[in-house]
Parts: structure tokens; sequence; C-alpha cells
């Protein structure tokens, strides 16, 4: 689950960690008002207006509706952020992880001006390989990290947390040094560190960036920005987390899939896919690449999935505009394959589909799952193999 800068921001604050003053608005008048605050407070008449979306590059990204201004937009007066406020609610902005396509901006965080003298780059999250949390540095700040970690490698320092002591003083001294800062500043940055990781576990992150990481002439050490996305797993220990989620920043189809309890991820393919078993399903995806196609998504029913819950994920893939067939792959263990023709048939016949289907059934009651296929008077075409149905479907797309 992701969150917005504003959110991830406040949990930072909760947790200790130093970040700019700031408010959320979902007006222009309350970007006013907000400004009017930052300004009192701060004695300074900068502020930035920052568009909240589920996106990152908003600073280079541009509007639809005025390409002349970008995501992040810093201010003189309270006057001025509310006249770029009023521009960029309901206004469409287009950044690298958007695609053309875009998002609606419906809310703003409007923060404090900040004496910048340098941007690092900070992130944590899990490290696979070796089952720990890795922090990830860099002097390479404000910048797209997947840029400097192919042009410039060197310049991203990781170090691995052994999660019995967690991330202790020596080795946040030591990732300050990395990154050149010396004196008090490397002082701060350790102390920042500490309660940056700390935050990472008490909140179960999956991953928490900051980038820039602000160090200002005083020497102070700032989030200026924050991304955080968080394991669904753990999210039963974080109530007050789940309940951040906005729903208009998620996929409509991932939203409705999530509601059935399936697993569903869409790509950017023309062949949909409903399969039992994530690794079934990357063998399903593996072997429609193989012959030459793209899957347009993933999904996994689960191994205890119902009638209506097998209608529901059919329903899900149908309504891609991209879609030109469908290829279903059960091996019926605890899912039978008779509840999953069901599931079909009451789908097609609901839907009223009209791309090829193709379905390869195998194990508990298939002889039954296959009897109610053929008997359904629907154009449906039978598999015998994963082999066969992946030829099958993919012949009959192109």
């Amino acid at each position: 689950m992701k969150i917005h800068e504003y959110q991830a921001k406040e949990l930072l604050r909760d947790a200790g960690v130093p970040v700019p003053l700031s408010q959320v608005a979902f007006s222009a008048e309350e970007a006013r008002v907000a400004a009017a605050k930052l300004i009192d407070e701060t004695d300074s008449e900068v502020v930035v207006v920052k568009s909240q979306i589920h996106a990152g590059g908003r600073g280079k990204g541009r509007f639809k509706e005025h390409p002349e201004l970008g995501g992040v937009k810093v201010v003189k007066g309270a006057g001025a952020a509310k006249e770029t406020a009023e521009k960029m609610f309901g206004s469409t902005l287009v950044t690298i992880q958007t695609g053309p396509e875009g998002k609606v901006v419906n809310r703003l965080l409007i923060e404090q001006g900040m004496d910048i003298k340098q941007e690092l780059y900070l992130a944590a999250t899990l490290d696979r390989d070796t089952g720990r949390v890795t922090i990830m540095a860099s002097t390479e700040g404000g910048m797209d990290i997947e840029e400097v970690a192919e042009s410039h490698p060197e310049k991203i320092f990781r170090r691995s947390v052994d999660p019995a002591f967690g991330l202790q003083g020596f080795e946040a001294r030591e990732i300050a040094y990395k990154l050149g800062l010396d004196g008090k500043t490397a002082r701060k940055m350790a102390s920042f560190l500490v309660k940056f990781y700390d935050a990472y576990v008490k909140y179960d992150c999956s991953l928490l960036e900051i980038n820039p990481l602000l160090i200002t002439g005083a020497g102070d050490v700032y989030a200026l920005d924050a991304k955080a996305t968080f394991d669904d797993n753990a999210l039963f220990r974080h109530k007050h987390i789940e309940a951040l989620r906005d729903e208009d920043e998620e996929d409509p189809a991932e939203l409705e899939a999530k509601n059935w309890d399936l697993s569903y991820v869409a790509l950017d393919g023309t062949i949909g896919c409903m399969v039992n078993g994530a690794g079934l399903a990357m063998a399903t995806m593996d072997i429609i690449k193989y012959f030459g196609a793209e899957p347009a998504n993933f999904l996994d029913v689960g191994g205890g999935a119902t009638e209506e819950r097998v209608t529901a994920a059919f329903k899900i893939i149908s309504k891609d505009p991209n879609l030109k067939g469908i290829l279903v792959n059960i091996f019926g263990g605890i899912m039978k394959c008779d509840t999953i023709a069901k599931g079909v048939i009451g789908a097609v016949k609901e839907v009223g589909l009209e791309v090829p289907l193709v379905v390869r059934l195998e194990g508990t009651n298939v002889d039954l799952g296959k009897k109610l296929l053929g008997e359904s008077g629907l154009k449906i075409t039978a598999a015998g193999s994963l082999r066969e149905a992946a030829q099958k479907i993919v012949e009959m797309t192109k």
C-alpha cells in the first residue's frame, strides 16, 4: 500500500524524524490559509506548493492544462500560493512515472521554503537475498535514483542491518561519513538515520525513501520529500496507516480485486490470465511470452476461491480495454475444476465475452469441469496442456 508524501511525513514526524513545517490543502483557499500560517511561523514569504499524487518525478512533470507549470512550485506570499493552487487543483499532472495519461491532482502540500545547501538520497528496503533491511544512500539526491544506479553505481552506498541489533550508532556514522559529512552535521545525520530505520521497522514498510534528503546552510538535516510503501500483510497491525489509503490513486481493477481477496496486477499485454497459485501464474505468463504475446495481467484466484470469486475475477480481466483473449489455467487441488467451470460459465454469460477464451483444467473434478464447459454452449476452447493452451490463445489473438 502506498500513501501520499504529506502522510509519510506525518508518520516520520511522529517517529522523531525532522521534516519541514507543512500543511495539506484540499482547496485553493485552504492553500492560501496554510501558506499565510507558514509565513507567520517562519518569518519568510517563501513557500512551496507540492502536488500530492502516487508518482515520482513531480518536480520535472508538467500539467496538461498548464504546460508551463510543474508539479512542485516555489512561490512568494500567500496570494501566489493560492493562485498556483487554483491552477493545480483538478489538473492532470504527467510525470515519468504516471505515463502519458497522467494523474489528476486533488490535494496539495503547502510547505515552508528551506535553505538548501546539499541534496542527498536515502532509502530503506528489504534485500531478499540477505533477508535483511538495507539502507541505501547517495550524494546524488534530487535525481532519479535509477539513472544514478545505471550511470554511477559507485555513488550509491549500501549498508545491511542486522535485525537482532538494528542500526547501530557506529553504522549510522559510517553512512554519514560516506556521504561526505563531518562535525555536527555528521552527528545529526547519524541521529536522523537511526530514527529513520526505526520508523521503517515500526511501520512495517516495504520501502521508505527520502529524495531529496536536505542539508541546510546551518548544517541541519531534513526529509524534504518522503515516499512510503507498506507490506499489505502487516496492515492488520496498523489500522491508522490502512485508513490513509487513497482509493482515487489506485487502479480500479486492482482495488476491486482486493475487495474480492484476489491477487491481481494489471500489465501492458493483451492476453488475460486467470490462474490458481502464484507459481503457476508466473509460468503461465512466461509461456505466453515464449509464444510471442504479452500477458495483460497477473491474477491468482487462490486455492479456495468460490464460484463468486471466480466470476468476479473473470469480470475484472474482461474490463481491460486492450484485451484480445483470455487464458484460464487451473490445477485443481483444494480448488475444484467444476467450481472454476461454473464461475467461468456464469461470467461469460453475464459479461457477454467477445474475445477468444481458452481453458485448461487439471486435477480435482477435472472431468466434471470439462463436461460443464462442453455442455455450456459457449465459445470456449479446451486445451489438454499448458503448452497447447498458450499456443492456441496466442494464435487466436493474432
